[in-house]
């Protein structure tokens, strides 16, 4: 017969694929995929930088918003631009 767990010290070692298959949290199985993009396709969408040089392909600041109230001697800004429902 064989043994799956290899406890040491009261803790699980080894191998997870031994004792757990890739589950989501809902318990349903996974399927595992490689990324398909590979080389420059990925350096594209990624923002690099080395010290204080960066590509710059960071989104926009976002700008717009509306003018909150009660924000007295407020040093990190005065308008709100999360969702307000």
């Amino acid at each position: 017969m064989a043994t799956f767990s290899k406890k040491m010290g009261g803790k699980e070692v080894g191998q997870a694929s031994v004792y757990a298959k890739p589950h989501t949290m809902s318990g349903k199985a996974t399927k595992a995929t490689l990324p398909t993009k590979t080389g420059a396709a990925v350096l594209d969408e990624t923002n690099i930088s080395v010290a204080d040089i960066s590509k710059g392909n960071t989104p926009a600041t976002k700008t717009s918003g509306i003018k909150i109230r009660g924000t007295g001697a407020a040093t990190k800004g005065l308008m709100a631009r999360g969702p307000m429902a």
